[in-house]
C-alpha cells in the first residue's frame, strides 16, 4: 500500500480522489454525492479564494492501482487566528474498512500538520464556512440534509483507532409539524415585532440575495465569532459560499431579520433535493440539472441549516420571530420532514430554543480531536 499526495496539476490524480466515494458507496442507499465541481473547485489553489490566506494538501491511499482511501489535510490560518489555536484539520476522509489503510492516511496527516508547526488535529472540518461538519455516528438509515455528510457506521473505530478522541457531538433532528409552536412563542414574536421594529424580509429571486450577501456576511460573521469551528468569511469566499448554496435553495425559504434597515439575523432554510442530487452521479449535465429540477418541485423533506443574530440583539426577542417565520415557511409550503440541522451538544441555548418545537433528534454528527 502506497501513501500519496496529489499533484494538484494532474486532472488524473484530481480525477481519482473525487471518483472515489462513487465508488465506495456505489449501493448505499442513503449516501449523496458532493458535486464533483464543487469538490474540483476546492483543490484549485490558483483560483479557490481559501488559498489566498491558508493552506492545504490531498493524500490518497493506493495498492495495486487501486484507491483504497483519501483524506485532505488543512491548515486554516484565519479559523486559528480567531481561536486563539494551532491546529490542523482533516477533512474529505473516505477509507474502505481496513484499520491499516485509515492509519496509514492520518498518519500521513499528522506528519503534513507537525512539518505545519501545528499542535493539534481537529475534524471532519471543511474549508468554507457551511461546509458539513462531523462524521455521522448516529442515523445511518436517513436520508442526510442537504450538505450534511453521509459515511459508514465504521468510520468511528477507524478514527478512533488512528488516536483521535471525541471532541463534541452535533445533532440533527425532525421538527413535530402537528404540533409546531407554543402560542406562547407566537405572542410574544408579535409584541417583539410591534415593540422593537422587527421584521422580516422574503425575496423571490436569488439575485435580490446575492445584492445583500455582503451584509449578511457582516451578520454571519458578527453572530458566531468567538464560536467553535468559526473562522472569519471573507468577501471572496461569502461569494463562493452564497452561489453553492443558491444553487441547491429557493430564495423563498430564506428569510433575513431587520431592524430599521439593517439586517440583524437570518434563516437559512432549503428544500431537500437530496434524492435529485442521488441521480446526478455528480454531475449537472447532461442531465442532473433535470434530476434536481424535478426534486425542487415534488420533495415534501425542508432543511433547516442557518440561524444566526447579531450579539447586541439576542435575547431580546428575534428568535421568536426567527422561529415564527420557520413555522409559516413550512406550512405555506406544505413540507412533510423538517430537519433541524447540526445543533452542537454543549449549545445549551439553541437547544433549549429548538424545544420551542417537538423534536426527534435522530442524527449525530461526532468532531474529533488529537495532540501532537
Amino acid at each position: 500500500m502506497n501513501i500519496r499526495k496529489l499533484d494538484l496539476t494532474s486532472k488524473r490524480d484530481i480525477k481519482k480522489f473525487i471518483q472515489f466515494p462513487f465508488d465506495l458507496y456505489r449501493s448505499n442507499p442513503y449516501w449523496v454525492p458532493q458535486m464533483r465541481a464543487d469538490t474540483r473547485s476546492v483543490m484549485n489553489k490558483d483560483t479557490h479564494p481559501f488559498y489566498q490566506h491558508s493552506d492545504a494538501d490531498f493524500f490518497i491511499a493506493e495498492e495495486k492501482g487501486k484507491t483504497l482511501g483519501r483524506i485532505a489535510a488543512i491548515s486554516n490560518t484565519r479559523a486559528n487566528r480567531s481561536r486563539n489555536l494551532n491546529c490542523a484539520y482533516f477533512y474529505f476522509f473516505e477509507c474502505v474498512d481496513d484499520k491499516a489503510v485509515s492509519e496509514a492516511l492520518f498518519s500521513e496527516v499528522i506528519a503534513w500538520a507537525k512539518s505545519k508547526g501545528h499542535d493539534q488535529v481537529y475534524g471532519p472540518k471543511g474549508f468554507l464556512q457551511g461546509d458539513g461538519i462531523g462524521l455521522l455516528v448516529k442515523g445511518f438509515d436517513y436520508v442526510p440534509a442537504v450538505g450534511i455528510p453521509y459515511n459508514f457506521p465504521y468510520y468511528d473505530k477507524l478514527v478512533k483507532n488512528s488516536g483521535f478522541k471525541k471532541k463534541f457531538d452535533y445533532f440533527s433532528g425532525y421538527v413535530d409539524i402537528e404540533v409546531g409552536l407554543p402560542a406562547k412563542v407566537r405572542r410574544i414574536a408579535k409584541k417583539v415585532k410591534e415593540r422593537s421594529g422587527f421584521w422580516v424580509k422574503r425575496f423571490e429571486t436569488k439575485q435580490e440575495l446575492l445584492d445583500v450577501v455582503q451584509d449578511i456576511r457582516h451578520v454571519y460573521n458578527g453572530a458566531f465569532e468567538g464560536s467553535e469551528g468559526f473562522s472569519p468569511v471573507t468577501e471572496e469566499e461569502i461569494v463562493v459560499i452564497a452561489k453553492r448554496l443558491l444553487s441547491l435553495a429557493d430564495p423563498r425559504l430564506i428569510k433575513l431579520v431587520y431592524k430599521e434597515d439593517q439586517i440583524i439575523g437570518f434563516l437559512f432554510s432549503y428544500p431537500n433535493i437530496c434524492r435529485g442530487l442521488q441521480k446526478t452521479n455528480g454531475r449537472m449535465l447532461p442531465f442532473g440539472w433535470f434530476h434536481i429540477l424535478r426534486e425542487f418541485k415534488t420533495t415534501k423533506y425542508m432543511d433547516t441549516n442557518g440561524i444566526g443574530i447579531l450579539p447586541e440583539y439576542q435575547g431580546l426577542g428575534p428568535t421568536a420571530v426567527i422561529y415564527t417565520e420557520l413555522e409559516k415557511t413550512f406550512q405555506e409550503f406544505d413540507f412533510e420532514h423538517i430537519e433541524t440541522v447540526q445543533t452542537r451538544e454543549d449549545n445549551i441555548a439553541s437547544l433549549g430554543e429548538s424545544s420551542h418545537f417537538v423534536m426527534d433528534w435522530v442524527k449525530t454528527h461526532r468532531v474529533y480531536e488529537q495532540n501532537l
